[in-house]
């Protein structure tokens, strides 16, 4: 009995010992390997390598950029902490093994390794009688409204995917839009547009828009973006129901139209194959690009903002970088529309066939990712990612269809600037905030990061009118002095005349200076003038002649 004892212990230490030695020997990771991490996170969050200081003289400007390094240096900790702690999701993309390419893997093949939630997104509507279609999802990327040509309009709650609300308007749809959250959207009709609530009501008739091909929201400062078969842009608040601006383009009828997401700018895209870029407070487009030798098909910006994507009828489609306004990558094919995802992946649609970009190298040099065909006779109208998912929605001319595209979306939420799963109170506070917070329409320029800078204006000089002006007033300034009484003879006539004409002349001198010099520059200019024109032969002995030393 004893033996038998003995030998099952013995084994169990055996088990154990061959257990510690399948499992890795990991330690508890001490305070320097943590700071170790943390340094290597926060050198993708800084603004390159800091600058050599040590040669500058300036002392004060040395300090104000020593403090101004330290403050990026910071911020870049507070990233790598937030990404380290809070935000403990990574994005997955695709990965091809050996001559594999990601470009050939079908839908059908992603369905069988993903779990049951998303392959969920995977689905087809089919409602030919009602199509085209075109859609738009919230911030969060919870709800999505739809528009079908033939008056259908829908929401749709894609968490568990049901039906919110239906109504059939029973007149032409040409596109659909939320406001600030999934209680209200507007839609672009035959005639005119039309803001509804969740419930189908309609709240307001926008008579002043005209007939409405596209619509666009800016979030940020609440105004709701529209351009009418007429060629005009139009800014309405939906706060306060006034018109912030109402412009004649004079380039014809377009219906390619996108905000950037970065300064909050409306561009339009024409059919002489140009791109402007439009502000509620101007009458005239702050930029203006030659893109295409032929109309812009469609239009699209990067969720930084910096970076642009065209499509023309010229069979390209080009890349642009909005810092220099120049075009880094242009490649072959037609699109009929274009769309960012939050990380970044360009979905391009034309007919029936979609492909999708990626930069892999972070190099600007977007190369073929994905590609998916949609079934014979299905005509691409509007590509949609939807926010916070790896999910492209596709609005076609038989309905609408939803397809899996890995590493598209944000992986982490903010719960404060977009919240799936917000409660009524928080989003009553979150519109009460949106409300308080909106900014105004001067704010939307090309460079925001100018806002709260003080602007330098250029001195200019005074006219000859506004300089005896001032002398004038300066001695009448004086003459009103009044001296101060002294005793002793000392504040008789004949010595307070004296020192008023002193003080007067005091006065004069920096304006009278200021003159001389003036004349003397002019002169010096003539005489420059002078020099560089060669006279001609009969008025050469007419010409002043510089005294020989």
């Amino acid at each position: 009995m004893r033996q038998k004892d003995i030998a099952a212990v013995s084994r169990c230490e055996m088990e154990k010992s061959h257990d510690s030695e399948a499992l890795p020997n990991s330690k508890p990771s001490t305070e320097q390997d943590i700071i170790d991490e943390l340094k290597l996170r926060s050198k993708k969050y800084l603004r390159g390598e800091g600058g050599n200081l040590k040669g500058l003289k300036d002392k004060k400007l040395r300090s104000q950029l020593v403090a101004r390094e330290k403050l990026y240096g910071e911020s870049a900790k507070a990233a790598a902490k937030a990404e380290k702690w809070i935000l403990p999701s990574d994005q997955g993309f695709l990965e091809a093994e050996g001559i594999e390419k990601t470009y050939r893997i079908k839908q059908e093949t992603i369905a069988r390794e993903v779990d049951i939630l998303s392959s969920r997104n995977q689905y087809d509507i089919t409602l030919p009688e009602l199509g085209p279609y075109t859609l738009d999802f919230t911030s969060s990327g919870r709800y999505m409204a739809v528009g079908g040509r033939k008056g259908h309009l829908a929401i749709v709650d894609m968490m568990n995917l049901s039906l919110i609300r239906e109504l059939q308007v029973r007149e032409t749809v040409r596109d659909v839009v939320f406001l600030h959250n999934e209680l209200y959207f507007a839609a672009a009709q035959k005639k005119y547009s039309y803001i509804y609530n969740n419930d189908g009501t309609e709240l307001h008739c926008l008579k002043e828009h005209g007939s409405v091909l596209r619509l666009q929201f800016l979030k940020h400062h609440l105004l709701l973006a529209s351009t009418n078969k007429f060629g005009m842009l139009l800014y309405q608040d939906v706060t306060l129901g006034d018109l912030a601006g109402k412009y004649r383009t004079g380039l014809g009828r377009t219906s390619v139209m996108e905000v950037n997401p970065y300064n909050s700018v409306v561009s339009l895209g024409h059919s002489a194959g140009t791109v402007t870029m439009w502000k509620p407070t101007s009458s005239s487009p702050l930029v203006k690009m030659l893109c295409h030798h032929g109309p812009v098909s469609a239009l699209a910006f990067h969720p930084n903002g910096h970076t642009m994507a065209t499509a023309g009828k010229d069979k390209k489609i080009k890349l642009w970088d909005l810092r220099k306004y120049e075009a880094f990558q242009t490649l072959p094919g037609h699109a009929n529309s274009l769309e960012f995802s939050q990380k970044g992946l360009l979905a391009c649609g034309n007919g029936s066939y979609i492909q999708v970009l990626r930069d892999a190298s972070g190099a600007q040099n977007y190369s073929r990712y994905m590609t998916h065909s949609m079934v014979k006779g299905y005509q691409i109208g509007k590509l949609a990612f939807r926010p916070y998912e790896d999910v492209l929605g596709i609005g076609h001319s038989m309905g609408w269809s939803s397809i899996l595209i890995p590493g598209a979306g944000e992986p982490n939420f903010d719960s404060w600037v977009a919240n799936p799963f917000e409660t009524p109170k928080q989003r009553r506070e979150k519109e009460i905030k949106s409300c308080i917070d909106k900014l105004r329409s001067e704010t939307i320029m090309l460079d925001p990061s100018k806002i709260g800078t003080v602007k330098f204006t250029k001195k200019e000089k005074p006219t000859v009118e506004e300089m005896d002006a001032d002398m004038e007033a300066a001695v009448e300034a004086v003459k009103g002095k009044k001296l101060k009484k002294k005793t002793k003879g000392r504040s008789k006539a004949g010595k307070i005349m004296p020192k008023k004409q002193d003080a007067i002349a005091t006065a004069k001198r920096p304006y009278l200076e200021q003159k001389i010099q003036e004349e003397k520059n002019i002169s010096s200019k003539k005489q420059k003038t002078n020099e560089g024109v060669e006279l001609p032969k009969s008025l050469q002995r007419f010409a002043h002649k510089k005294p020989s030393s």
